[in-house]
């Protein structure tokens, strides 16, 4: 009968030794000339500029269906 667990499988298990290696991972490519990439700026922009107008359209109708409603509820 064999046995079946974890003890079997110890001599495989293989784990990162350099820690600048996962440190590189997590940040992103940096210019060594501090030049900073318009592109990724404007790419920034135009998400930020996306959520704040889906933001403000979100707010007008809610307002318009608000005072719809309550000008329906007022003339009854």
């Amino acid at each position: 009968m064999n046995t079946k667990g974890f003890t079997k499988n110890t001599g495989n298990i293989e784990t990162l030794k350099d820690n600048n290696v996962s440190e590189n991972l997590l940040n992103p490519k940096k210019n060594g000339s501090g030049r900073v990439d318009i592109n990724v700026l404007r790419s920034k922009l135009e998400a930020q500029q996306d959520r704040e107008l889906r933001k403000n359209i979100f707010i007008f109708l809610f307002c318009i269906i608000l005072l719809g409603s309550i000008g329906i509820f007022l003339s009854l």
